[in-house]
């Protein structure tokens, strides 16, 4: 007898969503000057579940004045131990709003429900925890006797960690005294916007944390407003690349964490059903969209076969559908254009003639969705093996000794992440010495620690996050 899951969701009540909300200014919201709004959308829905102000040139500079009043008047001289205590007490609402936040995380992203929930918000109370016990500790940093704050950061963080990303960008900056201006994504402001309650909730000086919304150009006048003097970007490489033009000749520091296109190498010898369940979790974790995802297997020749028929089993095991129903492996894609971005590079595939195989899964008729999906029969000449694709799509290809495996896992012009998979430690060890990855991942992957550094090489950006690594960025 075949039984099926009975449906599990999780209740939308935990969120008590406004209709509307305005910009987060100096402790307070506050409506921006223009009369354009946004809204933000449940991917796997459509439906609409607020509308958010758009914030133009003068908005910014409002936000940007208010953090530089905060950091001269309180923050930038408060003792550490003292900005510890607020640390430490958001990363305690954070957890005690965990449920509402999770909830709020998957409808406005679409990831699933137990994503948010298991990783997502324990990983970012972690990081405000993780800093809470840096803020009083920063001469023994490494980073000189007496480190002080850069000033005012300007922040720009990606749709697909919304929350995660805004607590690797705030928890470090406020442990170093600095205050912050962050723009989120155009797709997923929401939880920004519930942090920024949370910020009221802790009771956080006015004008600490500022959260502007808007789109591109919200974030290129944060970039260029000639009161930031450090800017910490996560997202695409060529966005990336212009903000270090921008910023080119002047005093502002800058950090950038960029696309990935990450290998994921299986030698025979390795652990191969484990292996198989960190390649799923390599690429179909947050439905690919993962700027350090495994989305490039290789897998030794001896073994190829054995482990694309696991695979394939595994990945007909996958469930996709609705984002809160705690069942789902696999959730939305997180707006039309992404989705149309995967079914371009996937239509590119089948014409560079790999071949596709998608899980067979019958896919929600509302909202943007893909089926995960591996192609075989990949060279490093197709664009799937060489563009990010951001999505739930895997690239097969092979290899026969550990010096070709290092050869292709190399040849990109990427380099955030990596993995490797096999019972020798000196091989691992080796392989990762010759990885120009600023991650290795060790039989395991997508595996993140407040006290570890993230961080990469080539077209992936540079500077670190995390740990005694991401204090360095906003110290002078």
């Amino acid at each position: 007898m075949v039984f099926d899951y009975a449906p599990a969701p999780e209740s939308r009540s935990v969120v008590d969503l406004r209709s509307s909300y305005g910009l987060f200014i100096d402790g307070a919201f506050v409506d921006a000057t223009g009369p354009d709004r946004m809204k933000t959308v449940n991917p796997a829905t459509e439906e609409v579940l607020a509308e958010v102000g758009v914030a133009d040139a003068a908005d910014v500079d409002r936000a940007v004045a208010a953090a530089r009043r905060a950091h001269t008047a309180v923050w930038g001289a408060m003792p550490g131990r003292e900005r510890a205590k607020y640390l430490y007490r958001i990363a305690r609402i954070v957890q005690e709003r965990a449920r509402e936040l999770a909830v709020a995380e998957s409808l406005d992203n679409g990831k699933p429900i137990r994503e948010s929930r298991d990783v997502d918000l324990p990983l970012a109370a972690a990081w405000f925890f993780h800093y809470a016990g840096w803020a009083d500790k920063l001469e023994h940093a490494g980073f000189g006797p007496d480190p002080q704050p850069l000033g005012v950061a300007g922040q720009v963080i990606p749709w697909n960690f919304p929350l995660l990303m805004l607590a690797w960008k705030i928890a470090p900056a406020l442990a170093c005294g600095n205050t912050v201006v962050l723009k989120p994504a155009e797709t997923t402001p929401l939880t920004a916007l519930l942090f920024a309650e949370i910020c009221q909730q802790a009771d956080l000086p006015p004008g600490v944390v500022n959260i502007v919304t808007g789109p591109g150009a919200t974030g290129q006048a944060l970039v260029e407003h000639a009161g930031v003097d450090k800017v910490a970007f996560t997202g695409s490489t060529a966005v990336g690349r212009q903000i270090a033009r921008t910023l080119a000749g002047t005093s502002k520091r800058l950090t950038l964490e960029l696309g990935g296109k990450a290998a994921n190498v299986v030698f025979e010898d390795a652990p191969l059903d484990q292996a198989v369940e960190g390649i799923v979790n390599g690429i179909f974790f947050n439905q690919g969209h993962v700027c350090c995802a495994g989305s490039r297997l290789l897998v030794q020749e001896s073994v190829h076969d054995d482990v694309l028929e696991r695979l394939k089993r595994r990945m007909a095991e996958l469930r996709v559908g609705d984002p809160l129903d705690k069942n789902t492996d696999v959730g939305a894609i997180n707006s039309a254009a992404q989705l149309a971005r995967i079914r371009e590079l996937s239509a590119a595939g089948d014409a560079e003639g790999a071949e596709r195989w998608s899980a067979p899964c019958a896919l929600p008729d509302h909202g943007f969705w893909f089926a995960p999906t591996l192609f075989t029969g990949v060279t490093q000449a197709h664009r799937i093996a060489r563009e990010e694709i951001f999505g739930p799509v895997l690239s097969v290809l092979t290899f026969r000794t550990p010096a070709e495996a290092v050869a292709k896992a190399n040849n990109t012009p990427y380099g955030l992440s990596a993995g490797v998979w096999s019972e020798k430690g000196s091989r691992i060890l080796w392989m990762a010495a010759q990885l120009r990855a600023g991650v290795v991942w060790a039989n395991t992957f997508n595996v993140f620690d407040p006290a570890s550094p993230f961080g990469g090489y080539k077209e992936s950006g540079y500077g670190r996050e995390g740990g005694r690594h991401g204090l360095e960025g906003y110290l002078r």
